[in-house]
């Protein structure tokens, strides 16, 4: 699937603005009105010592603050939040280890090591995040039989979160994202805003990835190839 006109993937400082040329974060233009920073899965269990730790994803949070402490004034985040047992951890099939893939009633699934365990601490916020113009925290995953990945849908592609309502009662244009991983929950969200009609830039240097073997390189490369389409 491809983002086309809607999309841009970003770098700090450079901007793709999805137009002829580039402009700096510097100078971009951030319409407080209609522009929101998404905040995707910025949690303990995501960073190096956590329980599904992706290489550097602490180093995320200083960025994001910037941002949150800068340039944008509104901001929502999403929080991954399993009960134990959930169908998408490899534990709760026998015989299965974690990065295999098993075949769930909505499709193919990743089995994950049990991660995000609702109420505990690798669960929570990153405690150095800085929440003060977070407005509205989107739990996901709290189904036992659906995984979520994207910040707008359930993995059944048709169970929703609410937060595309929540977005349009807000008037809310464009998305900026940032956070944890690049190649799924970061990228999830970035490909079903644009099919919602919503203006996406991804920031890259606010995203660190996973980075399972795919075709072609990487779940990385291939989510970059999609966003960049």
């Amino acid at each position: 699937m491809s983002l086309s006109r809607r999309s841009a993937l970003a770098t700090l400082p450079a901007l793709a603005a999805g137009k002829a040329g580039a402009q700096t974060m510097a100078n971009a233009r951030i319409d407080q009105a209609t522009d929101m920073l998404g905040i995707v899965d910025v949690q303990p269990d995501f960073m190096p010592g956590g329980r599904l730790a992706v290489a550097g994803g602490d180093q995320v949070v200083p960025v994001i603050n910037k941002l949150l402490e800068g340039r944008f004034r509104h901001a929502f985040a999403t929080q991954d939040w399993h009960p134990a047992g959930h169908s998408s951890f490899a534990s709760s099939h026998p015989g299965k280890q974690p990065f295999e893939t098993t075949q769930m009633p909505y499709g193919p699934q990743t089995l994950w090591p049990d991660h995000c365990i609702q109420g505990s601490a690798g669960a929570e916020l990153h405690k150095e995040l800085a929440q003060a113009r977070i407005e509205l925290i989107v739990r996901k995953g709290f189904r036992p039989e659906i995984d979520s990945y994207s910040a707008f849908f359930e993995n059944d592609r048709s169970t929703t979160t609410g937060l595309h309502g929540w977005l349009q009662a807000r008037g809310v244009k464009r998305i900026f994202l940032a956070g944890l991983a690049t190649d799924y929950c970061v990228a999830y969200s970035a490909e079903d805003a644009a099919k919602l009609g919503y203006q996406v830039v991804v920031i890259e240097d606010g995203c660190r990835g996973i980075g399972l073997p795919a075709e072609g390189g990487t779940t990385i490369d291939a989510a970059k190839r999609r966003l960049t389409a």
